[in-house]
């Protein structure tokens, strides 16, 4: 059994970090962190909580953390794992990071999207990427791990068995992305307000999105060609869920029936990568309070572009339950561990 201390317990990432760790075989939730609510019990943020875990939050000791578990999820927001996070590596505390802080590999590009100076930025270079379904083999030698961001989640998942084939034309790949507002966390702001987000959809971020630059970045890693993609992000008046259509343009001739063909062979050994027959494209709903990532996809001959619809629980398969996947597979352990959840419907 390995011991756990979340870091961050009082988000919407970290309280679904405890429900899965709640029922998850081989993890034990020892210890529960926030420093803005340190002192409280953790029902007292989150009532259905209530006779399943009512520990108190506490406040960040790395000396106690260290002597107590084996690993760390830090469910911050960026600019906190950064401080904290190195000093327990080097105590050999296994940690996975659900920020941003270390998932570029350069500190300038941090600075310039993230708007923050990087304090340990030689750790930029150790980190492990955890996008499960392609870094398997990385992921279980790491030494701390950086979860990939939500919509980075859905738009890789969706794009890169593409940037093996040199079917499609690099400069014209386009992510039209759309989030339920928990993308947002549980702080509240104008843009999250009720009034503000139900009947209506709204634009936000253009050109500026913190995950253009790692998108890019992983799929540079995968065709060698430096990519500049069009990413528009949406808010929409839903609670969970992420929808990525993303247009690349092909430049050889073919089939939509061929191109699952590349995307079954590319996902075999995916359990959480479901992928829609043609004619048929996945919903949100349809994946609400699982880890799995589905994936429907149509080529429209008269302009010979591929479109590909890529939809995830941002909550689970975009923060938490990949985290736990990664850690799974830290441990040697089969990667569906205590995540063969049904999605919720309706």
């Amino acid at each position: 059994m390995q011991k756990v201390c979340i870091v961050g317990a009082n988000g919407y990432s970290g309280v679904e970090l405890i429900r899965l760790i709640n029922q998850h075989p081989f993890l034990s939730l020892e210890l529960i962190v926030s420093h803005s609510n340190s002192g409280k019990v953790i029902t007292d943020l989150y009532p259905h909580l209530s006779e399943i875990v009512e520990e108190n939050l506490e406040v960040f000791d790395t000396n106690e953390i260290a002597e107590k578990v084996d690993i760390v999820f830090f469910a911050t927001p960026a600019g906190v794992s950064m401080d904290y996070l190195p000093a327990l590596v080097e105590l050999g505390i296994k940690c996975v990071d659900l920020s941003g802080d270390f998932r570029l590999r350069s500190s300038q590009l941090y600075k310039d999207w993230y708007k923050k100076i990087h304090t340990n930025e030689s750790y930029l270079q150790q980190s492990t990427y955890g996008l499960t379904e392609v870094n398997k083999e990385q992921i279980k030698n790491a030494s701390f791990i950086a979860n990939p961001g939500c919509y980075a989640t859905a738009g890789l998942l969706g794009l890169i068995p593409m940037m093996h084939t040199g079917l499609i034309n690099y400069e014209s790949i386009i992510i039209d992305g759309k989030s339920g507002v928990s993308g947002a966390g549980r702080n509240p702001s104008i843009s999250s307000h009720f009034a503000e987000v139900n009947e209506n959809v709204k634009a936000y971020k253009l050109g500026a999105h913190q995950h253009i630059p790692e998108i890019e970045q992983i799929l540079l890693d995968h065709c060698e060609i430096p990519i500049k993609l069009t990413f528009s992000t949406h808010l929409i008046p839903m609670t969970r869920g992420i929808l990525c259509t993303i247009y690349v343009d092909l430049i050889k001739k073919i089939s939509t029936n061929e191109i699952l063909d590349i995307y079954r062979s590319f996902y075999k050994n995916a359990p959480f990568v479901r992928l829609r027959q043609e004619g048929t494209w996945p919903s949100t709903k349809e994946v609400l309070g699982s880890n799995f990532c589905d994936l429907g996809f149509f080529v429209d001959e008269r302009t010979n572009r591929l479109t590909i619809i890529s939809v995830i629980d941002n909550v689970m398969k975009g923060a938490s339950g990949q985290a736990i996947q990664n850690v799974n597979i830290l441990n040697g352990w089969e990667e569906t561990t205590g995540l063969s959840f049904t999605p919720v419907y309706p």
